[in-house]
């Protein structure tokens, strides 16, 4: 199957309380399982990983489901790598380019 092979994106957004200290370790705890799995921060809520496949891209929706908090709104994205270089990043007025595709490791 073709389609299995395309590069990708996924994005974690999200939205989590935080107005208790019990709500403040949920949203730790979700963000740095985010980190352990490879997500980089592009903004505060904002999470995004590169995924070599869209069989791999289901692998990291599952586990990422799995660390969902009780509370709070999570939303999960997908897109091409030739979308995410469509998208136009800025800072002030200064724009940059957006994050690179991680360098491919190969296994002999």
């Amino acid at each position: 199957m073709l389609s299995a092979y395309r590069t990708m994106w996924l994005f974690a957004m999200f939205d989590l309380p935080v107005d208790t200290r019990e709500a403040r370790r949920e949203y730790a705890r979700f963000r740095k399982t985010l980190l352990k799995e490879g997500f980089v921060m592009l903004q505060f809520s904002v999470y995004a990983r590169f995924v070599p496949s869209e069989d791999a891209e289901r692998a990291f929706r599952r586990r990422v489901r799995a660390a969902l908090p009780d509370d709070g709104q999570v939303r999960l994205l997908g897109v091409t790598d030739r979308q995410f270089e469509k998208m136009e990043c800025f800072i002030g007025r200064k724009r940059r380019p957006t994050e690179a595709q991680p360098a491919q490791r190969m296994l002999f």
